[in-house]
């Protein structure tokens, strides 16, 4: 991969708001032993109000961990899988002024090794409502397709620049 995704985003959805903290997260779009994509299938119904959403697997990276460990951590427990990185896309940041947070998403692209079994941990984990495996223009078709709501249109505008990354790298 020649030159990385540097992408830099706000948030035109809700309200400025004073952001007070930020967030180092690890994101992948991880392709399955059929050669298709495993997405979270997202459903919540809270301050960003009520919404249904695909989204990569990823979370927050603790204290004293590596982006990668932290990445194959979240696979494990959200996805219930071993994966291996293929490469790193890029870095989004983007802003949630609902929740006064930057986050500095770091992108990869990787590939299921071996199952093992989910183990949601997270706050944000509650939010996962199935787990789905599509091809590239069905996750596409799903970004264009699903704006209707406010958090959705966040989260699309961070993973579409990625996604259309990973088509170029993979020559699709």
């Amino acid at each position: 991969m020649n030159k990385m995704i540097d992408l830099k985003l706000e948030d035109n959805e809700f309200i400025k708001t004073e952001i007070t903290h930020t967030r180092l997260i690890a994101r992948a779009f991880v392709i399955d032993k059929d050669n298709k994509f495993i997405m979270l299938k997202v459903k919540r119904d809270d301050e960003f109000g009520k919404a249904e959403y695909l989204e990569t697997s990823g979370g927050g990276v603790d204290e004293g961990e590596k982006i990668e460990e932290a990445l194959l951590r979240e696979l494990d427990e959200e996805l219930g899988i071993k994966a291996e990185i293929i490469t790193k896309i890029g870095v989004v940041d983007d802003y949630y002024n609902k929740i006064k947070r930057h986050n500095i998403n770091h992108y990869f692209l990787a590939k299921e090794v071996s199952k093992t079994k989910i183990h949601l941990v997270s706050e944000g984990d509650k939010l996962i409502d199935s787990i789905v495996h599509l091809n590239i223009e069905d996750i596409l078709n799903e970004y264009k397709n699903n704006r209707s709501e406010k958090i959705n249109r966040l989260v699309y505008n961070r993973e579409e620049p990625i996604l259309e990354e990973i088509k170029k790298y993979l020559n699709i």
